[in-house]
């Protein structure tokens, strides 16, 4: 084999080789996107309050339809009344306490998680 031989033969292989790290990378991508369509995650965040000073984000596992991505007692309470008031405040809190039995992960406070849910808005207790 001469010289120009050996060298397309490297190419080929390197061809080869990318190729199915492509297929990998697909195929992975594709089990992730599976995964999180079956899992259908979640996040909630309670902002720091007088009964939980640190604040929390919990992340959980199947989001009810309906439900944002990232979602707190404020952006529920956005979302379904338009307003944030301390009875709806107070409902949304409690109806965290049904994540529990659904919890994957419970986490320090995230303001950017916070903001997320919401759009931006930051509200008082």
């Amino acid at each position: 084999m001469n010289n120009t031989e050996q060298a397309d033969s490297e190419n080929n292989l390197t061809n080869s080789e990318k190729h199915q790290k492509k297929n990998y990378a697909i195929a992975i991508a594709i089990g992730l996107l599976v995964i999180w369509v079956i899992v259908r995650p979640g996040v909630f965040t309670i902002k720091p309050n007088r009964t939980l000073p640190e604040g929390m984000t919990i992340v959980y596992t199947t989001r009810s339809p309906g439900i944002p991505l990232f979602s707190s007692p404020e952006g529920l309470c956005l979302a379904i009344e338009g307003d944030v008031t301390s009875t709806c405040r107070e409902t949304a809190l409690a109806a965290a306490k049904d994540l529990d039995d659904r919890t994957l992960l419970k986490l320090p406070y995230s303001s950017w998680a916070y903001l997320q849910s919401t759009g931006g808005l930051e509200f008082d207790e």
